[in-house]
């Protein structure tokens, strides 16, 4: 789930204010917490040339991060990653959405993935904890720490935003994306560019509240839409409802029809198999009449 680019409510801005940091598996406190992140430091391109010398060695540290989320996570099964503010405040109704939407999730057999943060990320994995379903959290560094939510059953710390997002998509069988800031929309819109494009098998992503999400679902077909930049089978991309039984129960019909037409995809392609061996064995469709 994705992260808020400013700080919680409650949070401070400053580093004075920060205790503790995650650098991927690293923990800094006091002193030691520097006032850049890994990733502000890999894409600057102001300053001195020292980079030609120390950007392979961060090809080493990047590799390290998708081995340890691979690891991590190959044998989770089917997840659906849930994304939303950090924001929410715990007696909102919003957090009680995401709670709800966690247990939904877990109860249908889903493990619950989340950005690991606070507010709506903190409802959805204690919603699947409290269902004993598996609740992940992917966390990020970020020049404002916001940890590791107490809910959370495997946690993984990450330094680069690109890294943690390959494994939003990679181990999810759908998303579901409750009201949020920059952050959701980074995630939401990539998934969506993601699936528009054909790099990833298309998969479910719900919006979860009408009323928040319906000025941009206007903006997209009144402006985008009609601009020519994107196309009407673009809109289907996505759904929009305010109901989290329906939500869940549109991921797990999607996920359903895929494994139909998985199941006949396979099953044409051994059809096609066994016609080419037949053809190559000399079988009765290629033999000569006498």
């Amino acid at each position: 789930m994705a992260l808020e680019f400013s700080p919680p409510d409650g949070a401070g801005d400053d580093d004075g204010d920060r205790t503790e940091v995650h650098k991927g598996p690293v923990t800094l406190r006091r002193q030691q917490i520097e006032s850049s992140t890994t990733d502000q430091r890999l894409l600057e391109s102001r300053g001195p040339s020292d980079w030609v010398h120390t950007d392979p060695w961060r090809v080493l540290r990047i590799q390290s991060e998708f081995v340890e989320g691979f690891g991590a996570l190959a044998e989770l099964g089917r997840a659906v990653s849930v994304f939303g503010s950090a924001r929410v405040a715990r007696d909102s109704p919003e957090y009680a959405l995401g709670v709800q939407v966690g247990r939904l999730l877990a109860e249908t057999g889903y493990a619950v993935i989340t950005g690991g943060g606070p507010g709506a990320m903190e409802a959805a994995n204690k919603g699947a904890c409290e269902a004993g379903g598996v609740s992940v959290g992917l966390g990020i560094e970020l020049p404002f720490e916001q940890g590791m939510n107490e809910w959370v059953d495997i946690g993984v710390d990450f330094r680069y935003f690109f890294a943690r997002k390959t494994m939003f998509v990679k181990y999810a069988q759908g998303f579901i994306v409750l009201p949020g800031g920059f952050g959701t929309f980074d995630e939401l819109f990539e998934a969506l560019c993601l699936v528009q494009t054909r790099k990833v098998t298309s998969f479910p992503v719900v919006l979860l509240g009408t009323a928040y999400w319906g000025g941009l679902v206007d903006w997209l077909r009144s402006t985008v839409l009609a601009e020519g930049k994107i196309k009407e089978v673009d809109l289907a991309l996505f759904s929009v409802t305010d109901d989290p039984v329906e939500a869940v129960r549109l991921v797990h019909q999607a996920e359903s029809e895929w494994q139909v037409a998985a199941a006949e995809e396979e099953a044409a392609r051994s059809a096609a198999a066994d016609r080419a061996e037949a053809g190559a064995s000399g079988g009765p469709e290629h033999r000569r009449p006498r």
